[in-house]
């Protein structure tokens, strides 16, 4: 099996990606991350790297590898309090990337596989007018912005150097040890918040890390990978509301839903400072990933209730503790 370098192994992805090759037996697994990843096999190499920008030096991490699974990433946040976002993300995310590809090029690395964000394409859908990889990009935010320019600084790269560059733009990724809004919602469902989002009827895509993983993984050594663009999701899209009332499901639990209108919610949102929530919760966001399957043969291998199922039970795992 090639060589393979993960960054961001002590992330939600990345974690979940080390662990899977970790279980396929990919003894040639260089992993880099803030701190060591736990149960993977003794042959694994981890590389300390706490920070990433324009002078992080890969070399010690980078030695044989062919094939480079870049997760790591300074991350969206809802409330960042850096005095100019753009700047702090470019650091890491574009900066940081760029160094890390033009580092394995002169590695003699041949795919760098860089896992980006739906956030290049925009913030919601029309109805029926879901995102495809080929859509110009449009991002909106800083964090979208920085991906966006690291996507084209990677393929700028792979013209002159030969560097087989696959782009992966995920939707919200849930699974087991999701944090954030989707573990804040399970929170409320489990202890049977009444939530006003019983009328809902937006369409969101999202995707379950293990039908994330099995595509990163797809990419790995696909010929037909090289060079192309992948949005990812489950292939099932549901409004805010269904997708509580399966959540709660998957818990054991009533979902506590008040139909409020959307207007409603809206006005209330923006009283209260909370504009991005409320639209993340009411608008759509939907992907297309038909050149997944066309492309490469890919289909979302496991379904929305048996992630949730999944998630679910982690979740109540970890309150138990």
């Amino acid at each position: 099996m090639k060589r393979m370098l993960v960054t961001g192994a002590s992330g939600f992805v990345g974690g979940a990606v080390a662990a899977q090759l970790s279980r396929l037996g990919a003894v040639s697994l260089v992993l880099a991350g803030r701190k060591p990843v736990p149960g993977l096999l003794p042959a694994s190499v981890f590389v300390p790297v706490v920070e990433i920008d324009a002078a992080t030096d890969w070399a010690a991490a980078l030695a044989d590898v062919e094939v480079v699974i870049h997760c790591a990433a300074r991350v969206h946040v809802m409330s960042d309090t850096a005095s100019d976002p753009l700047v702090e993300f470019r650091k890491v995310n574009v900066a940081g990337t760029l160094n890390l590809a033009r580092q394995a090029v002169a590695a003699g690395a041949k795919r760098f596989i860089f896992i980006s964000s739906i956030k290049v394409n925009g913030e919601r859908t029309a109805p029926g007018q879901p995102f495809t990889a080929d859509d110009l990009p449009a991002p909106v935010d800083a964090y979208g912005i920085s991906k966006m320019e690291a996507e084209q600084g990677l393929r700028a790269l792979a013209a002159e150097s030969g560097l087989e560059v696959v782009i992966i733009r995920p939707v919200l990724v849930y699974g087991p040890g999701v944090k954030a809004n989707f573990r804040s919602m399970m929170s409320w469902l489990n202890r049977g918040v009444p939530l006003p989002l019983g009328g809902l009827g937006n369409r969101r895509s999202l995707v379950a890390l293990d039908n994330l993983v099995d595509l990163i993984l797809t990419c790995i050594g696909h010929p037909a990978a090289a060079n192309q663009t992948f949005l990812v999701s489950d292939g099932d899209d549901l409004s805010t509301t269904l997708l509580l009332q399966r959540m709660a499901h998957a818990l054991g639990r009533s979902a506590r839903l008040l139909a409020v209108p959307v207007f409603l919610l809206e006005a209330a949102a923006a009283m209260l400072g909370k504009r991005a929530v409320a639209q993340r919760l009411c608008d759509s966001l939907q992907v297309n990933i038909g050149k997944n399957s066309g492309c490469l043969g890919w289909l979302p291998p496991v379904s929305v209730d048996v992630a949730l199922a999944k998630t679910a039970e982690d979740f109540k795992a970890h309150l138990q503790r």
